[in-house]
Protein backbone atom coordinates (compact mmCIF):
# COMPACT_ATOMS: atom_id res chain seq x y z
CA UNK A 1 0.00 0.00 0.00
CA UNK A 2 1.30 3.42 -0.94
CA UNK A 3 2.36 5.69 1.90
CA UNK A 4 0.99 9.19 2.43
CA UNK A 5 2.68 12.50 3.19
CA UNK A 6 0.78 15.31 4.89
CA UNK A 7 2.47 18.66 4.38
CA UNK A 8 1.35 22.18 5.23
CA UNK A 9 1.83 24.97 2.71
CA UNK A 10 2.78 23.15 -0.49
CA UNK A 11 1.69 25.54 -3.23
CA UNK A 12 5.13 27.12 -3.62
CA UNK A 13 8.72 27.15 -2.49
CA UNK A 14 10.02 24.44 -0.17
CA UNK A 15 6.59 22.90 0.41
CA UNK A 16 5.94 22.44 -3.28
CA UNK A 17 9.42 20.98 -3.80
CA UNK A 18 8.75 18.48 -0.99
CA UNK A 19 5.42 17.45 -2.50
CA UNK A 20 7.08 16.73 -5.85
CA UNK A 21 10.07 14.96 -4.23
CA UNK A 22 7.87 12.57 -2.24
CA UNK A 23 5.46 12.01 -5.15
CA UNK A 24 8.44 11.05 -7.30
CA UNK A 25 9.04 8.21 -4.79
CA UNK A 26 5.46 6.98 -5.16
CA UNK A 27 4.12 8.65 -2.01
CA UNK A 28 0.55 10.00 -1.97
CA UNK A 29 0.31 13.69 -1.11
CA UNK A 30 -2.15 15.49 1.16
CA UNK A 31 -1.23 19.16 1.23
CA UNK A 32 -2.67 22.42 2.50
CA UNK A 33 -3.00 25.84 0.95
CA UNK A 34 -3.86 29.20 2.46
CA UNK A 35 -5.73 31.19 -0.18
CA UNK A 36 -5.11 30.11 -3.78
CA UNK A 37 -7.36 27.09 -4.29
CA UNK A 38 -7.03 27.17 -8.08
CA UNK A 39 -3.25 26.94 -7.85
CA UNK A 40 -3.55 24.08 -5.34
CA UNK A 41 -5.84 22.23 -7.73
CA UNK A 42 -3.34 22.64 -10.59
CA UNK A 43 -0.54 21.21 -8.44
CA UNK A 44 -2.64 18.22 -7.35
CA UNK A 45 -3.60 17.40 -10.93
CA UNK A 46 0.01 17.78 -12.06
CA UNK A 47 1.30 15.50 -9.28
CA UNK A 48 -1.21 12.81 -10.20
CA UNK A 49 -0.49 13.08 -13.93
CA UNK A 50 3.30 13.01 -13.57
CA UNK A 51 3.73 10.40 -10.85
CA UNK A 52 0.54 8.32 -10.82
CA UNK A 53 -0.08 8.97 -7.14
CA UNK A 54 -3.11 10.35 -5.30
CA UNK A 55 -2.97 14.05 -4.38
CA UNK A 56 -5.54 16.09 -2.47
CA UNK A 57 -5.51 19.68 -1.18
CA UNK A 58 -7.16 21.31 1.82
CA UNK A 59 -7.58 24.89 3.07
CA UNK A 60 -5.74 25.53 6.34
CA UNK A 61 -4.79 28.64 8.28
CA UNK A 62 -1.72 28.03 10.44
CA UNK A 63 -2.72 30.99 12.62
CA UNK A 64 -5.58 28.73 13.74
CA UNK A 65 -3.57 25.58 14.49
CA UNK A 66 -6.29 24.09 16.68
CA UNK A 67 -8.19 23.40 13.43
CA UNK A 68 -5.57 20.74 12.62
CA UNK A 69 -7.96 18.22 14.15
CA UNK A 70 -10.62 19.01 11.53
CA UNK A 71 -7.99 19.04 8.79
CA UNK A 72 -6.84 15.52 9.60
CA UNK A 73 -10.42 14.26 9.79
CA UNK A 74 -10.82 15.45 6.20
CA UNK A 75 -7.57 13.71 5.24
CA UNK A 76 -8.86 10.49 6.87
CA UNK A 77 -11.72 10.47 4.38
CA UNK A 78 -9.33 10.54 1.41
CA UNK A 79 -6.36 8.43 2.56
CA UNK A 80 -5.89 5.13 4.38
CA UNK A 81 -2.89 6.22 6.44
CA UNK A 82 -0.62 9.08 7.45
CA UNK A 83 3.01 7.99 7.28
CA UNK A 84 4.92 11.27 7.01
CA UNK A 85 4.17 14.79 8.23
CA UNK A 86 6.10 17.93 7.31
CA UNK A 87 5.30 21.15 9.17
CA UNK A 88 6.34 23.64 6.52
CA UNK A 89 3.85 26.51 6.15
CA UNK A 90 4.95 29.89 7.44
CA UNK A 91 3.63 33.43 7.52
CA UNK A 92 5.02 36.71 6.28
CA UNK A 93 3.67 40.11 5.33
CA UNK A 94 1.02 41.87 7.43
CA UNK A 95 0.71 39.01 9.96
CA UNK A 96 4.31 39.44 11.10
CA UNK A 97 4.26 43.23 11.55
CA UNK A 98 5.95 43.79 14.90
CA UNK A 99 7.72 40.44 14.66
CA UNK A 100 9.94 41.13 11.65
CA UNK A 101 11.97 44.13 12.81
CA UNK A 102 14.95 45.36 14.79
CA UNK A 103 14.92 44.33 18.47
CA UNK A 104 13.78 47.69 19.83
CA UNK A 105 10.80 47.74 17.47
CA UNK A 106 9.50 44.22 18.17
CA UNK A 107 5.85 44.01 19.28
CA UNK A 108 4.04 41.16 21.08
CA UNK A 109 1.33 40.72 18.44
CA UNK A 110 3.74 40.03 15.59
CA UNK A 111 5.96 37.86 17.80
CA UNK A 112 2.95 35.89 19.02
CA UNK A 113 1.75 35.28 15.45
CA UNK A 114 5.16 33.90 14.48
CA UNK A 115 5.09 31.60 17.51
CA UNK A 116 1.60 30.35 16.64
CA UNK A 117 2.56 29.70 13.01
CA UNK A 118 5.88 28.07 13.90
CA UNK A 119 5.63 26.24 17.22
CA UNK A 120 1.87 25.84 17.83
CA UNK A 121 1.26 24.76 14.24
CA UNK A 122 4.01 22.14 14.51
CA UNK A 123 2.64 20.82 17.80
CA UNK A 124 -0.99 20.60 16.67
CA UNK A 125 -0.13 19.06 13.30
CA UNK A 126 2.36 16.59 14.74
CA UNK A 127 -0.07 15.48 17.44
CA UNK A 128 -2.74 14.62 14.88
CA UNK A 129 -0.22 12.95 12.58
CA UNK A 130 1.25 10.90 15.45
CA UNK A 131 -2.19 9.51 16.40
CA UNK A 132 -2.50 8.11 12.88
CA UNK A 133 1.12 6.98 12.57
CA UNK A 134 0.77 4.92 15.74
CA UNK A 135 -2.03 2.93 14.09
CA UNK A 136 0.28 1.84 11.25
CA UNK A 137 3.31 1.10 13.42
CA UNK A 138 5.21 4.37 13.11
CA UNK A 139 6.20 7.18 10.80
CA UNK A 140 8.36 10.26 10.44
CA UNK A 141 7.75 13.91 11.25
CA UNK A 142 9.84 16.87 10.07
CA UNK A 143 9.66 20.53 11.04
CA UNK A 144 11.24 23.13 8.81
CA UNK A 145 13.62 25.44 10.62
CA UNK A 146 16.20 28.07 9.73
CA UNK A 147 19.83 28.86 10.48
CA UNK A 148 18.53 32.30 11.46
CA UNK A 149 18.45 30.92 15.00
CA UNK A 150 22.23 30.33 14.85
CA UNK A 151 23.51 33.42 13.06
CA UNK A 152 22.40 37.04 12.99
CA UNK A 153 20.06 38.04 10.17
CA UNK A 154 18.81 41.62 10.13
CA UNK A 155 15.18 41.97 11.30
CA UNK A 156 14.95 38.19 11.89
CA UNK A 157 14.85 38.08 15.71
CA UNK A 158 11.19 37.04 15.85
CA UNK A 159 11.57 34.25 13.31
CA UNK A 160 15.00 33.11 14.52
CA UNK A 161 13.89 32.83 18.14
CA UNK A 162 10.86 30.78 17.18
CA UNK A 163 12.91 28.50 14.94
CA UNK A 164 15.10 27.77 17.97
CA UNK A 165 11.91 27.05 19.92
CA UNK A 166 10.53 24.64 17.35
CA UNK A 167 13.84 22.77 17.23
CA UNK A 168 13.59 22.29 21.01
CA UNK A 169 9.99 21.09 20.60
CA UNK A 170 11.19 18.61 17.97
CA UNK A 171 13.60 17.10 20.51
CA UNK A 172 10.84 16.75 23.09
CA UNK A 173 8.49 15.18 20.55
CA UNK A 174 11.18 12.77 19.39
CA UNK A 175 11.90 11.66 22.95
CA UNK A 176 8.25 10.97 23.74
CA UNK A 177 7.13 9.51 20.39
CA UNK A 178 10.04 7.16 19.79
CA UNK A 179 8.37 4.28 21.64
CA UNK A 180 5.54 4.50 19.10
CA UNK A 181 8.00 4.05 16.22
CA UNK A 182 7.75 7.71 15.25
CA UNK A 183 10.90 9.68 14.45
CA UNK A 184 10.89 13.49 14.68
CA UNK A 185 13.55 15.76 13.20
CA UNK A 186 14.08 19.27 11.88
CA UNK A 187 15.67 20.57 8.70
CA UNK A 188 17.37 23.93 9.23
CA UNK A 189 17.89 25.74 5.95
CA UNK A 190 20.21 28.58 5.19
CA UNK A 191 18.74 31.35 3.01
CA UNK A 192 16.70 29.57 0.31
CA UNK A 193 15.42 31.27 -2.82
CA UNK A 194 11.68 31.45 -2.08
CA UNK A 195 8.86 34.01 -2.00
CA UNK A 196 9.29 34.20 1.78
CA UNK A 197 12.92 35.28 1.38
CA UNK A 198 11.99 37.72 -1.37
CA UNK A 199 9.67 39.37 1.16
CA UNK A 200 12.75 40.47 3.10
CA UNK A 201 13.37 44.16 2.63
CA UNK A 202 17.05 43.42 1.94
CA UNK A 203 16.51 40.31 -0.23
CA UNK A 204 19.06 41.26 -2.93
CA UNK A 205 21.71 41.84 -0.29
CA UNK A 206 20.94 38.54 1.47
CA UNK A 207 21.05 36.64 -1.82
CA UNK A 208 24.40 38.13 -2.79
CA UNK A 209 25.89 37.54 0.67
CA UNK A 210 24.71 33.93 0.73
CA UNK A 211 26.28 33.11 -2.61
CA UNK A 212 29.50 34.81 -1.52
CA UNK A 213 29.59 32.99 1.84
CA UNK A 214 28.86 29.53 0.51
CA UNK A 215 31.88 27.44 -0.48
CA UNK A 216 29.56 26.12 -3.20
CA UNK A 217 29.11 29.65 -4.56
CA UNK A 218 25.32 29.74 -4.89
CA UNK A 219 22.03 30.38 -3.16
CA UNK A 220 20.07 27.50 -1.69
CA UNK A 221 17.13 26.16 -3.71
CA UNK A 222 13.91 24.51 -2.52
CA UNK A 223 15.10 21.16 -3.93
CA UNK A 224 18.08 21.30 -1.58
CA UNK A 225 15.69 21.22 1.37
CA UNK A 226 13.21 18.73 -0.08
CA UNK A 227 16.01 16.19 -0.56
CA UNK A 228 16.95 16.51 3.10
CA UNK A 229 13.32 16.07 4.16
CA UNK A 230 13.01 12.91 2.06
CA UNK A 231 16.21 11.50 3.55
CA UNK A 232 14.99 12.05 7.11
CA UNK A 233 11.67 10.36 6.36
CA UNK A 234 12.94 7.23 4.66
CA UNK A 235 14.45 4.10 6.16
CA UNK A 236 18.04 5.15 5.50
CA UNK A 237 17.60 7.64 8.36
CA UNK A 238 16.05 4.96 10.59
CA UNK A 239 18.25 5.73 13.60
CA UNK A 240 18.07 9.51 13.33
CA UNK A 241 15.60 11.25 15.64
CA UNK A 242 15.59 14.44 17.68
CA UNK A 243 18.14 15.91 15.31
CA UNK A 244 18.41 19.11 13.33
CA UNK A 245 19.95 18.65 9.89
CA UNK A 246 21.59 21.88 8.76
CA UNK A 247 21.35 22.46 5.01
CA UNK A 248 23.06 25.78 4.44
CA UNK A 249 25.68 25.37 1.74
CA UNK A 250 28.38 25.85 4.36
CA UNK A 251 27.33 29.44 5.07
CA UNK A 252 26.77 29.23 8.83
CA UNK A 253 30.38 28.30 9.62
CA UNK A 254 31.71 31.18 7.51
CA UNK A 255 29.48 33.71 9.26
Amino acid sequence: MAKTLVITGATKGIGKACAYRFAKEGVNIAFTYNSNEEFAKEIALDLEAKFGIKARYYPYNILEPETAKDLFLQIDEDFDSVDYFISNAMIYGRAVVGGYNKFMKLKPRGLNNIYIATVDAFVCGAQEAAKRMEKVGGGAIVSLSSTGNLVYIENYAGHGTNKAAVEAMVRYAATELGEKGIRVNAVSGGPIETDALRAFTNYEEVAAQTAALSPLGRMGQPDDISGACWFLCNEEAGWITGATLIVDGGTTFKK
